[in-house]
């Protein structure tokens, strides 16, 4: 019997005309049509946190939307973040989520697609959350996604323009994903 897994994508751009939320939509749609997760879209530009202050488990009214979303992550065997590169790294956005939770991320499995409107894919971004992830002790591996040129890639409802290639390559994003969940599951410890 195969294992179903829940999937949490958090898409990081709130810009107005972002690409990379595009590229969040293919992979629910990956997810859920080749029946691997029950995968879910996390959309900064519609929870539009606030500005941190301090971390959510020290906040004494945090607001429903914080909770949701703090929730959504706990519940989640597994991260995908969806992230383009501002300015050689993450926006600030999704910095500003990350720094909100903090036990919330140690030990949880947490892949990247990281893009570009030019040619490197995001790789600058990358660099930055393999280390910021690192810190926090979170589960992540070095297979990843990096999309260049994705405004020429994928359409603005998710569909991949060369969906033979794009699934290629999913294929083995997401089974080196997986394995990183099963792994984290059999050996709590390391």
């Amino acid at each position: 019997m195969k294992t179903m897994y829940n999937i949490s994508i958090i898409s990081s751009s709130v810009r107005t005309d972002r690409k990379s939320h595009n590229v969040a939509l293919y992979f629910q749609q990956y997810l859920t049509e080749n029946d691997l997760a029950n995968a879910e879209i996390l959309d900064l530009k519609k929870y539009n946190f606030p500005i941190f202050e301090e971390r959510f488990k020290n906040l004494k009214n945090p607001d429903n939307d914080l909770k949701d979303f703090v929730s959504r992550i706990t519940k989640s065997d597994g991260i995908i973040i969806v992230t383009p590169e501002y300015n050689g790294s993450i926006p600030a956005g999704l910095k500003n989520v990350i720094d909100l939770l903090y036990e919330e991320w140690h030990r949880k499995p947490i892949s990247f697609s990281t893009v570009s409107s030019g040619e490197f894919g995001g790789s600058q971004a990358l660099i930055h959350l393999q280390f910021i992830f690192w810190k926090l002790r979170a589960w992540t591996f070095t297979a990843n996604f990096p999309v260049s040129k994705v405004q020429d890639k994928y359409t603005d409802t998710g569909l991949a323009i060369n969906k033979l290639e794009s699934d290629k390559f999913a294929k083995i994003f997401i089974n080196e994903f997986f394995n990183c969940i099963q792994a984290s599951r059999n050996n709590t410890e390391i």
